[in-house]
């Protein structure tokens, strides 16, 4: 059991980049098995969208299984994580385009991101994991944005189907845990672009 990921209060917020759900939630369940406390985050698509990747439901009770706890999936189930020093760190994974876009403007609509708004006000870190199409494209402003900001650290990423998603991005998964013990350390992990 790795010692620093040992005990630590992980919150992980799940978005709606379906087709990689199963790959972030192999990585949920490793950490729990590293001794984390994963407390569970859904966006609205994923607590609510049944896909050709599985439904809504599934998605619920495996992360219910990893975690030991009730995914949070309201406003008002993420807002006490600031007031109350709920997380040490947040994960989001996968990070959309759109939550991307909404990180990067202050926009705190869904369940993911008002925790990352709520977490943010404890100078505490956040790992963001890209998982979108537009990466290149119109994600890739907001992409820089986050970069540049104080306590967001992103999961090493790359174009993931350039010959047929050419715009496309996303961030390598295995590393998620790696990313999460630099974070707690101030550390941005590199190489970013992979």
């Amino acid at each position: 059991m790795d010692e620093t990921i040992k005990g630590v209060k992980i919150g992980f917020g799940l978005t709606g980049s379906f087709c990689t759900i199963k790959k972030v939630l192999a990585v949920m369940a490793e950490l729990a098995d590293m001794g984390a406390d994963i407390y569970p985050i859904l966006s609205p698509a994923v607590a609510n969208t049944d896909t050709r990747f599985g439904t809504a439901k599934e998605i619920y009770d495996a992360v219910h299984d990893i975690s030991g706890k009730k995914p949070m999936t309201a406003l008002t189930d993420v807002e006490p994580i600031g007031p109350k020093k709920l997380i040490d760190v947040l994960v989001i994974a996968p990070c959309t385009g759109n939550s991307i876009s909404k990180l990067a403007n202050g926009i705190s609509d869904t369940a993911v991101c008002l925790a990352a708004k709520s977490h943010l006000r404890n100078n505490k870190p956040i790992v963001v994991a890209v998982s979108t199409n537009d990466g290149l494209s119109g994600s890739a402003r907001n992409i820089g944005t986050l970069l540049s900001r104080k306590n967001i650290y992103i999961v090493p990423f790359g174009q993931d189907n350039y010959s047929e998603k050419e715009n496309s991005l996303v961030s390598d998964f295995k590393l998620i845990p790696k990313s999460v013990e630099a974070a707690q350390k101030g550390i941005q992990l590199q190489p970013i672009l992979i």
